[in-house]
């Protein structure tokens, strides 16, 4: 097991009440679990998020926190939260990294996998 570690894992949902195709507006919810699985209490301090749609845009989005919170961690603890992501294309990836500082002032860094924002397939 590593000293300092959080582990996230990703969840998303297409917002179709919320997207308007005909004018490029495709609305994404994400639900993060990010759990301590190091040895050590550590607080998530900022985050860094790499948006991609399906253009090959490039969206940046840095900032402290994550809505509103900087959770502090024991080992074994995880923290929970749920965001959007508006895409002007049907589907994008995002992937990105959260700083992290343990009890002992160590920094480190989360790293958040690639994940796909893609509109569910339908069947005609």
């Amino acid at each position: 097991m590593a000293m300092y570690e959080f582990q996230v894992t990703v969840k998303t949902q297409y917002l179709e009440e919320q997207s308007d195709p005909a004018s490029l507006r495709y609305v994404f919810a994400y639900t993060i679990t990010i759990v301590n699985s190091g040895e050590s209490p550590a607080q998530l301090i900022a985050r860094h998020w790499v948006i991609t749609d399906g253009n090959n845009h490039v969206e940046e989005v840095k900032g402290l926190g994550v809505v509103g919170h900087q959770p502090l961690l024991a080992p074994g603890e995880q923290f929970e939260y749920s965001s959007g992501a508006v895409l002007q294309t049907p589907q994008g990836t995002m992937h990105g990294k959260y700083l992290c500082v343990s009890e002992d002032a160590e920094q480190f860094y989360a790293t958040i996998p690639e994940f796909v924002l893609s509109l569910p397939r339908t069947l005609h």
